[in-house]
């Protein structure tokens, strides 16, 4: 992998020297186990994101409660748009989606920056009923809201919901086989799409957008149900014989002590170590800013821009439309790390820079005859959005010895944050650049 594959950090390396004369057989998880552990992360990973994408999906709705006349107790669902700049060739809301995006992963990107200080240091069990809480919060703050600003602050609790629980999660699959961040990441790529297309299918039957935030509120239980009653305890990175660890391997979560008491833990690294570990893992976090940098450029800055007038859908039900088949190509890569596995991260990193240059130019220019090609450039984008994060974890856990796995799980999860934090900032301003133009 040229430079990542020259640069496995040293420590692996030393470690593997050390432990060559001692051989240990890796555990075989029990079948149930393994079935019970597959699902349960699945499950996480489909509710931990569900309140994120439902956000970004109904952004164009909560900015035109702005819009809205002052006796509207929630968003307007009706489908015809009304037009914030008559003068531009645009259908621009005062403020663009960009403004809900930020709202969606500022809090993640403070709680990731934060995580490898502190955040250790709590239980996960008391971080996964925060995130549940937050999440269903979310879904009842902007159901009920009157104005932009408590919608906002709605979103506020979505991102809190995603930031914590994927910090939490991708350390926690450092206690378990490999195989769980394959379906951690199919899980998170199906949140988007059921997300995306629940709020579509819901709000295109009829539904009022705050009806269809309240009528999935069940998705927090289903968290908090996946983790304290389908997961089982994780394996013990010591075995302590055969019977102790089946008996680990079947008894549920709730209650039970990971990292927080184990010697070994990844959190007991010395401030050099983390920086040693952490200087290895910049030639995947790199590539993988790129990617997200460019897709969610594209996704709160241009989405709202590509509107086309020659078709049936209102400017509302193309932006959902978008968000949709953009969810359904990360559902599909991020399910396809069984099938085959990418090296070249800065290869999917280029072809998403292209993807913004090309639809950028579009939006400028109008060149594109018809929204079919824009869907079709979307679903694209969306594959190789999910192929770089699920392999980007993949070779990551491939690459890091099991001394090292939890933190740099938890170091490189910054990756997707910091990129589209970067792209919210830079939509805001091209936003209003270009909803001044005639």
């Amino acid at each position: 992998m040229g430079g990542c594959e020259g640069s496995r950090w040293r420590l692996l390396d030393s470690e593997r020297e050390e432990t060559t004369s001692e051989p240990q057989a890796p555990l075989l998880e029990p079948q149930s186990a393994h079935w019970k552990n597959a699902v349960g992360f699945w499950l996480l990973g489909l509710c931990n994101n569900f309140s994120y994408v439902v956000m970004l999906s109904a952004a164009h709705d909560i900015l035109r409660q702005e819009r809205a006349s002052g006796n509207q107790s929630h968003v307007d669902p009706s489908p015809m748009p009304i037009p914030h700049n008559s003068s531009s060739r645009f259908d621009c809301n005062s403020l663009s989606t960009a403004a809900v995006l930020l709202a969606d992963i500022l809090p993640t990107l403070i709680i990731k920056l934060l995580a490898p200080l502190g955040l250790h240091l709590l239980p996960y069990s008391p971080r996964v009923l925060v995130s549940g809480v937050c999440s269903a919060g979310s879904f009842i703050l902007v159901a009920f809201s009157h104005s932009v600003a408590i919608s906002l602050c709605g979103v506020v609790l979505a991102s809190i919901s995603s930031g914590l629980g994927e910090v939490t999660f991708l350390s926690l699959t450092a206690f378990y086989p490999r195989a769980v961040i394959s379906w951690w990441s199919s899980g998170t790529g199906g949140a988007g799409l059921l997300g995306a297309l629940s709020y579509l299918g819901l709000t295109q039957a009829g539904l009022s957008p705050q009806h269809t935030l309240l009528s999935m509120l069940g998705i927090p239980a289903l968290l908090l149900a996946s983790y304290f009653l389908l997961l089982t305890s994780p394996e013990p990175q010591d075995p302590g014989g055969e019977d102790e660890a089946e008996t680990a391997a079947r008894q549920p979560l709730i209650g039970s002590e990971t990292s927080e008491s184990k010697p070994g833990s990844s959190w007991n690294l010395s401030l050099q170590e983390r920086w040693m570990v952490f200087k290895g893992l910049l030639c995947y976090i790199v590539p993988l800013v790129l990617v997200y940098f460019a897709e969610y450029f594209i996704n709160q800055g241009l989405f709202e821009l590509l509107f086309f007038r020659n078709t049936s859908l209102s400017h509302a039900q193309q932006y959902r439309w978008y968000q949709m088949l953009y969810q359904a190509g990360v559902f599909a890569s991020r399910s396809s790390l069984r099938c085959f596995h990418i090296r070249f991260i800065w290869v999917l990193a280029l072809l998403q820079c292209l993807n913004l240059a090309f639809l950028l130019a579009d939006v400028l220019l109008t060149f594109l005859p018809s929204i079919y090609i824009v869907f079709l450039i979307i679903l694209y984008e969306g594959l190789l959005g999910g192929a770089a994060y699920v392999n980007t974890f993949h070779n990551i856990a491939l690459e890091t010895s099991d001394q090292h796995r939890e933190f740099a799980m938890a170091a490189a999860c910054i990756s997707d944050t910091l990129g589209i934090s970067l792209s919210g900032v830079l939509a805001l301003p091209l936003h209003d650049f270009l909803c001044q133009l005639p």
